[in-house]
């Protein structure tokens, strides 16, 4: 092979494009960081509906993009129970 082969740009790690590896570790590392901080679970307690209007339109949205699916990931299929109403 000659040097400048896309075979040995991938050997080297210096691939561009959808193959850009120095990217996608640079993204790795700051996603790990990212979630060892900390700041994962803190953001994740603010993106939570704030009431139970709110709540049921996430749900909603959440079912109508499920019957768009073809089952490509396990559980996209499957209907998660419905909370139960409360007693008056």
């Amino acid at each position: 092979m000659s040097p400048g082969t896309p075979a040995d740009k991938a050997k080297g790690g210096t691939v561009q494009g959808e193959g850009d590896y120095e990217a996608g570790r640079h993204f790795d590392k700051s996603e790990q960081d990212f979630v060892k901080s900390g700041k994962a679970q803190e953001r994740a307690g603010k993106a939570r509906p704030t009431d139970a209007a709110e709540a049921a339109e996430l749900n909603r949205a959440e079912q109508e993009g499920m019957s768009h699916s073809k089952g490509e990931a396990p559980g996209d299929l499957k209907k998660k129970p419905q909370p139960r109403p409360s007693k008056p």
